[in-house]
């Protein structure tokens, strides 16, 4: 009898995969790739063909066909790296069993309660995987990989389930938005692939944010405040007035499906000097290059109030919304939309309000939207993954692969 997907996914837990924006390395942590050599032997004891980790801890494997005639050869990908917002180190998960709807003591004074995380309650009934109040689960993605994997295995147990070649790979440093960054596509072989990175059941996206980021420096001239009536040009003064000059209702907080904004993440400023930092995002294409040029005619209003020189702003894209790849390629979603039909899932497609490993790899040539791996309440203590929802991930997972078997047909 083989390893259960819980318990496939309880043994992850165990590993601190913490990533880091601090760090120049590839991983950005060392912890990361004492899991990955983990994954990487699990992958060939579990008999997969081509198991192979290279020096940036990036692991690529795959189950072998097992019909004759050919298939489109598809992929699965998930990341272990966890968040650096909440530690990752000694996590103590425990099982609610058929959870009744109330208050779940996590540890003491620390409390996950329907009122405050309504979605508890869509998994009355259900068997919920939580922490124990003092660090995060880590389902942000070793659910994904553990469905990825137990799904293979599934499969390689079930020769009377007919699929192609299928690949699968994990890799480091989704959380600080490097994942895809040295992820070899060619290598990789897919025509095209799926990261299972999502939310709750049914979740399916393929539409993120177009993304930039804006770095805003304003010089001010300091002079004795006592004598200096038309000398001083105070830098704080400058930088309020371009913070009014954007519109307050575009910010997160008062922002969402697929309305875009401007987030000022910092502010460091004095007299004779100011840096603002914004991030630009928007899912329409058009609207997103509008806001960029907007926030530069924002800083041409500020030269022309003081000067051409005292406001320069430098806009850099990060990255664009994989609906512009994916929309050429829509049989790579109707797969998907038939597999969840097939396995009694609703779907529940929406736009991600962020990036994706999934958006990057569109970019690169692999479509790759993005399912569900069933976590909820990500990046914190109060994370927690249903048993049945991470079952019904992996049947996705199967059923895909058994649909696109047939694709050629």
């Amino acid at each position: 009898m083989g390893m259960t997907l819980t318990e496939r996914f309880l043994r992850y837990t165990q590993y601190d995969t913490q990533s880091s924006e601090d760090s120049a390395t590839v991983p950005s942590t060392s912890k990361q790739l004492v899991f990955a050599e983990f994954l990487r032997k699990e992958l060939v004891e579990e008999g997969f063909s081509d198991v192979m980790m290279d020096e940036k801890g990036y692991i690529y494997a795959t189950l072998k066909s097992n019909m004759k005639k050919p298939a489109p050869v598809i992929g699965f990908i998930s990341h272990y790296d966890t968040s650096p917002d909440c530690s990752g180190a000694n996590i103590h998960p425990r099982i609610v069993q058929s959870y009744d709807g109330s208050d779940i003591v996590l540890s003491e004074g620390i409390i996950s309660s329907p009122s405050k995380f309504p979605e508890l309650l869509s998994h009355v009934g259900e068997d919920l995987i939580v922490t124990d109040g003092k660090t995060l689960l880590g389902a942000d993605d070793k659910a994904g990989i553990a469905e990825i994997i137990q799904a293979m295995c599934f499969l390689r147990d079930h020769d009377e389930i007919k699929h192609g070649e299928i690949r699968v790979a994990f890799n480091p440093d989704e959380e600080i938005g490097m994942g895809a960054h040295h992820f070899d596509v060619e290598r990789f072989g897919c025509e095209w692939a799926y990261t299972i990175d999502g939310g709750d059941l049914g979740e399916l996206e393929y539409e993120n944010f177009n993304a930039a980021s804006a770095k805003v420096r304003i010089t001010g001239v300091s002079v004795h405040p006592g004598y200096a009536k038309g000398k001083m040009v105070n830098a704080n003064r400058v930088a309020a007035e371009f913070i009014s000059l954007l519109p307050s209702a575009e910010t997160p907080e008062a922002t969402d499906g697929y309305q875009g904004f401007y987030h000022l993440l910092g502010i460091q400023s004095n007299i004779e000097g100011a840096q603002l930092s914004y991030i630009i995002r928007d899912h329409d294409r058009e609207r997103f290059e509008e806001r960029k040029r907007f926030i530069c005619q924002c800083a041409d209003e500020i030269n022309s109030r003081y000067g051409e020189n005292t406001c320069k702003i430098e806009v850099s894209d990060q990255y664009y919304n994989m609906k512009e790849m994916i929309d050429p390629n829509m049989h790579v979603i109707d797969l998907v939309l038939m597999a969840m039909q097939e396995c009694g899932v609703p779907p529940r497609v929406q736009p991600i309000r962020g990036g994706t490993d999934g958006a990057q790899l569109s970019f690169k040539g692999l479509p790759c939207p993005n399912i569900f791996a069933g976590g909820v309440n990500f990046h914190g203590p109060y994370e927690f993954v249903s048993v049945q929802v991470m079952e019904k991930a992996m049947q996705v997972i199967v059923k895909i692969c058994e649909l696109t078997a047939k694709y050629n047909d």
